[in-house]
């Protein structure tokens, strides 16, 4: 009884502080400084103040968001596992307009989350590397019941935040390297959880995402597979010159900015970036989902990946979904189908992980 009290009053704990907090952000957004511009009808020596926009503002408010967000990651965890937050060290430095400035070599650090299950004791269990989805995301609460449920199997569960990251600040913000370095700091949080976790197996290791990180889940499959022993790729993104050409300019502009070189002008190193090209060096198991009315990831983006698949013989299972609600978050949300969903990629992963 001891242990629930203390569950519940961590929980009470850090919803206060985010009521508490929010009302100072309140404050903070009404406060901010403004500039002052002529009204409309530019009659002389008559102003309206419009609030100025400062990106240093936004890393601000992601920073104190996060801090809010790992406070009640261990609320609602707590009772299933030890978690902890790490500083490793990527293989690759950040992106840098001066190669030969002070500290452009220097690897690029980010944080891993970890989450080993209290039921383990001293026992060896599989390790899942889950990566987060979205460009410029992060690991937030709206992972949390998946956690739960990988970590109620016995899981060890790792969640890089990788370069591109939100809640860390500018540095990590602006590293972004869009199919590039970032995929080499999720191989590095699987290096690193199975040199310095003790519970973890090295033998039993899987990668999972959806979205931005089905492409890393994809990535790590195709790149690394002496590394890992199964992966699962929901709604993945997997062909970028497929999705410049669906999305339109301003998200091609987006990307431009995200990788350095357009994809009209590049398309070639689109191509090296879409896992699609890749698929010939596939050699574990890899489970693919996708959805009919994705709003995100078109589903002949996910049709195409499984076609190529096919095309270079290779063995793997895949399901597309027929308008399934919820779109591109379909098996994340809390349905039926979703839930139901869910228990298949469990399935997949213990025939292969054994948890």
């Amino acid at each position: 009884m001891a242990s629930s009290l203390v569950r519940r009053a961590a929980a009470a704990a850090a919803c206060g502080l985010r009521h508490a907090v929010g009302l100072g952000i309140l404050v903070a957004i009404v406060a901010r400084p403004a500039v002052a511009q002529p009204a409309p009808g530019g009659a002389p020596g008559s102003l309206r103040e419009v609030p100025a926009r400062d990106a240093r503002t936004d890393r601000w408010f992601e920073t104190l968001e996060k801090k809010i967000d790992d406070l009640e990651w261990r609320a609602r965890t707590e009772d299933l596992a030890v978690m902890d937050k790490w500083w490793i060290t990527s293989p690759k430095p950040a992106r840098t307009t001066n190669p030969t400035g002070q500290g452009a070599t220097v690897p690029l650090k980010f944080p891993v989350y970890s989450f080993v299950p209290r039921a383990l004791g001293s026992r060896k269990a599989p390790l899942l590397v889950l990566v987060h989805g979205y460009v410029h995301g992060s690991f937030d609460k709206f992972h949390a019941h998946i956690l739960r449920e990988l970590l109620e199997q016995g899981y060890v569960v790792v969640a890089p935040e990788y370069r591109g990251s939100t809640g860390y600040g500018a540095e990590l913000y602006n590293a972004i390297d869009y199919g590039g370095a970032e995929i080499d700091d999720v191989k590095a949080a699987r290096d690193w959880a199975v040199e310095m976790l003790p519970n973890v197996d090295a033998s039993r290791v899987g990668v999972l995402g959806w979205s931005h990180g089905g492409y890393h889940a994809l990535f790590q499959a195709f790149l690394h597979p002496d590394a890992y022993k199964a992966a699962y790729a929901g709604v993945p993104v997997s062909d970028l010159v497929m999705r410049m050409g669906y999305k339109g300019p301003g998200y091609q502009a987006t990307f431009t900015e995200f990788i350095g070189k357009s994809a009209v002008d590049h398309p070639d190193e689109y191509r090296r970036r879409s896992p699609v090209t890749h698929v010939d060096k596939l050699r574990i198991p890899l489970l693919v989902h996708g959805n009919t009315n994705d709003e995100d990831v078109n589903v002949m983006e996910v049709q195409a990946l499984v076609a190529a698949l096919k095309a270079a013989g290779k063995t793997f299972e895949h399901r597309i979904y027929e308008a399934a609600p919820g779109g591109h978050e379909f098996n994340r949300i809390d349905t039926r189908l979703a839930r139901e969903s869910r228990r298949e990629i469990w399935a997949f992963l213990a025939r292969h992980l054994r948890p």
